[in-house]
């Protein structure tokens, strides 16, 4: 009984109308997990980057030492941009992909017993 219900409802997100919503909702999250991956990375490096300068400035003779915010703020814009293009992207694309193919006619698939 209870394979019969999980069976009916696999099916029923199997149609085309319920796996188009599915197949936007899973390019939206992928794209939402690539700003945040795109977005961390870009400041990792910035942070990285801004250590090693730190470091040289302050074996240098006389010692100085680096501005944290000339380092930092523009590297939150550019990962902004960064990350904003990259999931703008995959987003775009998979939801033109995904509306090309629930467009295309839909083929009756017969099984062989």
């Amino acid at each position: 009984m209870l394979t019969a219900v999980v069976r009916r409802r696999v099916l029923a997100l199997r149609q085309p109308r319920p796996a188009a919503r599915i197949a936007r909702a899973l390019w939206i999250v992928w794209a939402v997990i690539v700003w945040n991956v795109v977005f961390d990375r870009v400041i990792v490096v910035a942070g990285r980057d801004y250590l090693a300068a730190a470091e040289r400035a302050a074996t240098s003779s006389p010692p100085r030492y680096e501005n944290m915010d000339a380092w930092m703020r523009p590297a939150v814009t550019r990962g902004l941009w960064i990350a904003s293009g990259s999931a703008a992207a995959i987003a775009a694309g998979g939801l033109l992909l995904v509306r090309a193919a629930s467009r295309a006619p839909h083929t009756q698939v017969t099984r062989c017993a």
